[in-house]
This record gives structure tokens, C-alpha cells and sequence, in this order.
């Protein structure tokens, strides 16, 4: 049986930056999946740039995708800027796929 964390990592990559063709897991931009209370979802994410232009609709999309999960109650989602994101923080794939 899959577990709600790895539901939710599923979820979450379905959801791509709209100016890399990569999605939001593999970018590096979740910092922190946690689930408390069986059903309460706390994310930590951050933006590949405090300008960036959907920083407001990725979060929001984030959560929604999230929240149609059987067996999330909640999701708590802070956007965060500390530390700061660095193409360093890209898995593997991700780099292979912008040939970095």
C-alpha cells in the first residue's frame, strides 16, 4: 500500500514551474512534507525566485492537489525563502533533463 507521504510526493509532481519544464519536487522547491494528526499535511516550499510570477497560483496549487487526496484533512503550506533556492538543491534528474 502507497503511504499519504509518498500520495502526496505523487501529487505534488504533477505540478510543473511554468518557465522549467520540470516539475516542483524534482526542482527542489519542497523543502518540508510533514504529516501530523493522521490527516493534517504541514509543506514547506519555496520559489525558484521571491519574483517569480506565480507566486501566488503554484502554492495555491500545491495545496488544492493536495487537499483532494483521500485522507488529507488539512494542509498547512508556508511559503519560505530561508535558505534560498539554488540550482544545487535539483535531484539528479532534474539536472539531466536542462542538461545542467
Amino acid at each position: 500500500m502507497t503511504s499519504l507521504k509518498e500520495k502526496i510526493i505523487s501529487e505534488i509532481k504533477k505540478i510543473y514551474d511554468p518557465e522549467i519544464p520540470v516539475n516542483i519536487f524534482e526542482l527542489g522547491l519542497i523543502y518540508k512534507i510533514e504529516i501530523v494528526n493522521d490527516n493534517k499535511v504541514i509543506i514547506e516550499m519555496t520559489l525558484t525566485s521571491p519574483n517569480c510570477p506565480v507566486a501566488e497560483s503554484l502554492p495555491n496549487s500545491v495545496k488544492e492537489n493536495i487537499l483532494k487526496i483521500e485522507g488529507v484533512g488539512d494542509v498547512d503550506l508556508k511559503l519560505v525563502w530561508d535558505p534560498p533556492w539554488t540550482k544545487d538543491k535539483m535531484s539528479e534528474a532534474a539536472k539531466l533533463e536542462l542538461n545542467l
